[in-house]
């Protein structure tokens, strides 16, 4: 962070992973709160809201949901889908980080 005028100016990389690990922590406990109505017969997430979640950037949030609440992990589309996107995002910030040396 850098320091202008007693007042604190973030870069675009440092806002980038903010939001990064906000949406994952979000998505992770999305997913728990899905697993939760699923057990209890309740009103659930919908199916595109968990992989539009994973989409916009919460990809490891999706993962570390599925693995640590034991959900969605027989669907194809998450067990495949998912980690199809975390690799596309991985590269995607590889690319970026490379390119804004």
């Amino acid at each position: 962070m850098q320091l202008r005028n007693d007042t604190m100016v973030l870069t675009l990389k440092q806002i980038v992973l903010i939001y990064l690990a906000m949406i994952n922590v979000v998505t992770f406990f999305v997913y728990g709160i899905d697993k939760w109505k699923s057990q209890h017969n309740r009103w659930r997430v919908p199916e595109s809201m968990l992989l539009g979640l994973a989409a916009i950037g919460g990809s490891v949030g999706a993962w570390l949901g599925m693995k640590a609440w034991h959900h969605k992990t027989q669907h194809k589309k998450f067990k495949y889908g998912v980690p199809v996107i975390l690799v596309v995002q991985v590269a995607l910030v590889i690319v970026i980080l490379y390119l804004t040396r």
